[in-house]
């Protein structure tokens, strides 16, 4: 029950496509190919469209970066996916979600406490996820607080992730366990993690590519060259759920993403 299906695959046996598709994302704002894409290199095309979607609804949604992480935390409680939680519960904490509120999520509660905008977006995630469908109360509260496009956007969060959530559930892509750095001079944080100062590297298999790879991306971002591509490891500190490779019962903590090692 514990093996990762679809695991990292070395870049240098990527396929022309998958290659594409992962310069691609590293060359926007992710800077890497995360976990939850992994299992979906195998179908590159598949990949580059997902991608696409969800670098709109993460960064430029229309209820804002602060909503959108509490409809990724409560899709991500909901489907029980440890990989989203450990990726974003720091993310929602840094961008004022609190404490309390994270923690409620992770026992699949109510939080006792959520301000107007903030109980909209929850109301009509649980329901999506829960109900299938999406009350006339609920709809309302949405609607005053966001309009239409900001509840279409709302509603598209909660099945982009859940997509994620089912790839990396049936994947068992694993949440890893924190890997030291060997030079914490030698990196720089990752613009989603939530304390700097503490990063670990990637997978040695995973951490380079070759230095042509590299010049592609930086000749598309109009940056002098340097060797190496980096895929960034997850790295959680403790998670509010169970996954095959990543039981515990501890409360949410603080989790953050493998910052990458300067060229």
């Amino acid at each position: 029950m514990s093996t990762d299906r679809l695991p990292p695959i070395p870049p240098e046996q990527w396929t022309p496509s998958q290659r594409k598709e992962a310069e691609a994302m590293i060359a926007g704002p992710r800077g890497a190919v995360l976990a939850p894409f992994i299992p979906l290199m195998r179908s590159p095309e598949l990949m580059g469209h997902v991608q696409r979607i969800g670098e709109y609804l993460r960064y430029r949604s229309a209820i804002g970066v602060r909503l959108t992480e509490l409809a990724i935390l409560v899709t991500a409680s909901e489907w029980q996916q440890a990989v989203e939680w450990a990726i974003h519960a720091p993310i929602a904490e840094r961008e004022g979600i609190s404490t309390e509120t994270i923690a409620a999520l992770s026992r699949r509660e109510r939080p006792a406490t959520l301000a107007g905008d903030e109980a909209a977006v929850y109301d009509v995630c649980v329901e999506l996820h829960r109900e299938r469908r999406v009350s006339d109360a609920s709809w309302s509260q949405a609607i005053a607080h966001f309009g239409e496009a900001g509840v279409v956007d709302l509603i598209a969060i909660n099945g982009y992730y859940a997509l994620l959530a089912m790839v990396m559930n049936a994947a068992r892509t694993p949440a890893e366990p924190a890997r030291p750095a060997k030079s914490r001079s030698a990196c720089s944080t990752d613009s989603t993690a939530s304390a700097p100062g503490r990063c670990a590297q990637a997978p040695t298999r995973f951490a380079s590519s070759t230095a042509a790879s590299r010049r592609r991306i930086d000749a598309a971002r109009g940056r002098k060259a340097s060797a190496g591509i980096v895929i960034a490891a997850i790295v959680i500190a403790g998670l509010p759920f169970s996954l095959p490779r990543a039981a515990t019962a501890a409360a949410p903590k603080t989790a953050r993403l493998a910052c990458r090692r300067r060229a």
